[in-house]
C-alpha cells in the first residue's frame, strides 16, 4: 500500500477552489428527502444550540464544532475522485447554494462561491465536476428554474433535493442569523479527508471501514449488550429474529436501522428534551438521537431489563413489535394504504418526526383493528395540524416543530382509542391559527411544494366525494406528465388594468390559493398564457376542481351536484374571472379545507 493521509478539514478547507470528480460507475446520487431533512436538521439544531441573537459575528469562532463524517479520496493523474461520501458531499454542495442563494443583495453576505465552484485554467467548473449534473446545477446556482423530467436518477434527485432545502430551511435562520449560520457551517463543520493515491488502497480503506468492521455499529452493540443478558438458550431464537428485521430495514435502505432505534426508543421511552439555550444538557431525547445503544445501557434498569428474561421479553417482544409496525408505517409511506392514506400525505410533505408519533400509543398487545385505528387517528391529527401552519405560513421544519411533537408523543404514549381521540382532539383546538385565521393564502417560492400537495389533497377530494376513483397518486407523481400548480390568470397585469393600478396588486391576488388550480404540465405550455376567456372551454376537460369553473360541470353531473347538495358547499361557474371571482372561490377553498381537514373527524374514528 502506497502512502495514505488523513486530515480533519473544515467545509470550507474541504471544498475551497478544489475539484473532485466522481468515476462513471459511481455516479448515482440517491439521497432521499428523508436523508437531505435530517441533515438540514441536524446542522441547524446544532448551530441554533449556541446561536443567541445579539452575539458579534466573530462569536461564531467559539460556537461548537460538528463532525459530518469522513469521505475517502483516490488522487490520480493529478485528480481526486470521491470513492466514498458523495451523497454527503453532493448534499453539503446543495445547501451551500442555497445559502447563497438566500444571502443574494444582503450587504453582510459570506462569500462562498468559490466552495461551489473554481476556475481552473481560465473556465469556470464545479467543484463536484460531473458532466451530466452541469446544466442543472448551473440552474440552481443561479436561481433560474429547471426541468429535471426525463433527466438521470441523479439529476432528478438533485433537483428534488434542493427543492427540499429550499422549502424546509428554518424561518429563524432567514434573517438576522443567516450569515451566521454559514460562517459556522463553512468554518466549525469538519470531515476527515482521507486520500489515497490509488484506486486499489482506496477501495481498501473503504471496504475496511465499512465491511470489516474495525468499529461495531451502535446497532451491534445494542444487540450485543442485549443478548449478553440473556440466557444461552434465548440466545439463538434473538439473534435470528435480530438478523431478519435489521436485514428487512437495510434491503429499504441503508440507514434505516438507526433511524428505527431511534424512532422506537423515543417513541416509547424518552420523557425529557434539551432545552434550546446555551449549556442545556442532552435528555433522553437527545440521546437516544446521537448514541441510542449507550443510552439503553445505561437506562436498562429503570427501563426493566434486569434479569435474562426481561432481555429475552425486550427482543422477543418488543422489538419484534415495533420493527413490524415500522415496516408498515414504512409501506404507507411508500403508496397509499387503505385506511393508512394520512400516513402518504404526511410523508409527501417531508414530515420526518410522525413515525415517532405514530408507533407512541401502539402497544404490543393491541389487536391489528386498534393498531391501524391508532395510527389512522394520529396520522390524522398530524395532518391536521401541519396543513394549518401551512395555510397561515407556518414552518413545519424539523427543527420548528420537534419540541411541541415531543410533548404530543409523550401525552399519547400508550393511550387507548377513544382517551387518544379525545387527546388529540383536544390538542387541535387549543391551537390559534386555522383555516379561518388566514383569507390570504397565497403561492410563493418556499411554499410552492406545499400547495402543490394541498391542491392535490382538494382536487382528490372534490372528485372522490363525487364518485370518482382516487386519483392523488397522480397528482403529485414526478416526470413528464406530472401535474403543476397552474395560475388562472396569466402573468399579464395589463389584462387587468381596471382592477389593479400596480403590478405588485396583481401579482398578490394572482398567487393567491382561489386563482390556483392543479393541471398537468403539458396544459400550462399549452393553454397557460391565454385569457380566462379562452382557457375556460379546456378547463372543462380536465379533473373535476378545474371543471368546476365551467357551467356544464352542473350538467349531467349527478355525483358531482350530489357533492355539491350535500356538502353545501359554494360551488358555481364562472363566466369571467375577475377580482371578486379570486377572493369568492378562495372562500371556496377555504370551506373546501375546513370539511377535509376537520378535527371532529377524530371523535368520529371512535364513535360506536
Amino acid at each position: 500500500m502506497k502512502e495514505i493521509l488523513g486530515k480533519a478539514k473544515t467545509v470550507r478547507e474541504l471544498l475551497h477552489g478544489v475539484r473532485y470528480s466522481i468515476d462513471y460507475y459511481q455516479r448515482e446520487y440517491r439521497w432521499e428527502s428523508k436523508q437531505i431533512r435530517e441533515l438540514l436538521d441536524d446542522l441547524s439544531g446544532k448551530f441554533l444550540e449556541e446561536y443567541e441573537p445579539g452575539h458579534p459575528r466573530t462569536k461564531v469562532a467559539d460556537y461548537p464544532h460538528y463532525f459530518l463524517g469522513s469521505i475517502i479520496i483516490s488522487k490520480k493523474d493529478a485528480a481526486s475522485f470521491i470513492v466514498d461520501g458523495q451523497q454527503r458531499l453532493t448534499s453539503l454542495t446543495l445547501l451551500l447554494i442555497l445559502l447563497r442563494n438566500l444571502q443574494q443583495g444582503r450587504p453582510d453576505a459570506v462569500n462562498i462561491d468559490e466552495l461551489v465552484v473554481s476556475k481552473h485554467y481560465g473556465e469556470k467548473s464545479f467543484n463536484l465536476a460531473i458532466d451530466e449534473r452541469r446544466l442543472c446545477m448551473e440552474a440552481l446556482f443561479e436561481g433560474e428554474s429547471f426541468d429535471a423530467a426525463d433527466r438521470t436518477e441523479s439529476v432528478q434527485n438533485l433537483y428534488a433535493r434542493y427543492q427540499d432545502l429550499e422549502e424546509t430551511f428554518p424561518e429563524e435562520l432567514r434573517t438576522e442569523a443567516l450569515p451566521y449560520f454559514t460562517d459556522w457551517l463553512v468554518e466549525n463543520v469538519h470531515l476527515v479527508e482521507i486520500t489515497a493515491y490509488s484506486d486499489e488502497d482506496a477501495y481498501t480503506i473503504f471496504e475496511t471501514m465499512n465491511d470489516r468492521g474495525l468499529s461495531l455499529s451502535p446497532t451491534d452493540m445494542l444487540k450485543g449488550f442485549l443478548l449478553a443478558g440473556m440466557k444461552p438458550g434465548q440466545r439463538v431464537q434473538a439473534n435470528e429474529l435480530w438478523r431478519r428485521r435489521i436485514q428487512n430495514l437495510t434491503d429499504r435502505h441503508p440507514d434505516l436501522e438507526s433511524d428505527f432505534f431511534k424512532t422506537w426508543l423515543r417513541s416509547q421511552y424518552a420523557t425529557k428534551i434539551r432545552e434550546r439555550k446555551k449549556g442545556a444538557r442532552a435528555e433522553d431525547f437527545d440521546r437516544i438521537g446521537t448514541e441510542f445503544h449507550r443510552w439503553l445501557r445505561d437506562t436498562s434498569e429503570s427501563l426493566g431489563l434486569k434479569q435474562p428474561d426481561d432481555f429475552s421479553r425486550f427482543v422477543s417482544r418488543d422489538f419484534d413489535f415495533y420493527s413490524r409496525q415500522y415496516l408498515r408505517l414504512l409501506e404507507a409511506e411508500s403508496k397509499p394504504v387503505p385506511g393508512l392514506e394520512h400516513v402518504l400525505y404526511n410523508y409527501h410533505h417531508g414530515f420526518t418526526l410522525q413515525d415517532m408519533l405514530l408507533l407512541a400509543p401502539l402497544k404490543p398487545e393491541d389487536s391489528e383493528a386498534v393498531i391501524a385505528l391508532k395510527i389512522r387517528l394520529v396520522a390524522r391529527f398530524v395532518d391536521i395540524l401541519i396543513t394549518w401552519r401551512i395555510w397561515n405560513f407556518r414552518s413545519i421544519a424539523y427543527s420548528t416543530m420537534q419540541y411541541a411533537m415531543f410533548l404530543v408523543m409523550r401525552e399519547i404514549r400508550g393511550l387507548e382509542p377513544t382517551p387518544l381521540a379525545a387527546k388529540l382532539h383536544e390538542t387541535l383546538l387549543r391551537e390559534s391559527e386555522t383555516f379561518a385565521s388566514n383569507e390570504r393564502l397565497r403561492m410563493h417560492q418556499q411554499n410552492r411544494y406545499a400547495l402543490h400537495r394541498l391542491l392535490a389533497r382538494m382536487t382528490d377530494y372534490v372528485e372522490a366525494q363525487s364518485g370518482q376513483p382516487s386519483r392523488y397518486v397522480e397528482y403529485v407523481a414526478s416526470g413528464k406528465n406530472r401535474y403543476e400548480v397552474e395560475h388562472i390568470w396569466a402573468d399579464h397585469p395589463e389584462r387587468h388594468r381596471d382592477e389593479f393600478s400596480h403590478p405588485a396588486d396583481f401579482a398578490e391576488h394572482r398567487n393567491r390559493i382561489g386563482g390556483l388550480l392543479l393541471l398537468p404540465k403539458s396544459f400550462n405550455a399549452s393553454y397557460g398564457d391565454l385569457t380566462y376567456a379562452k382557457k375556460l372551454k379546456h378547463y372543462n376537460t380536465q379533473n373535476l376542481l378545474a371543471r368546476s369553473l365551467h357551467a356544464q360541470a352542473y350538467e349531467h353531473n349527478p355525483g358531482f351536484l350530489r357533492f355539491v347538495n350535500e356538502s353545501g358547499l359554494p360551488f358555481h361557474s364562472h363566466e369571467e374571472f375577475k377580482r371578486a371571482d379570486i377572493e369568492e372561490r378562495g372562500e371556496l377553498y377555504r370551506l373546501l379545507a375546513e370539511q377535509i381537514w376537520n378535527p371532529d373527524d377524530l371523535l368520529r374514528e371512535v364513535e360506536a
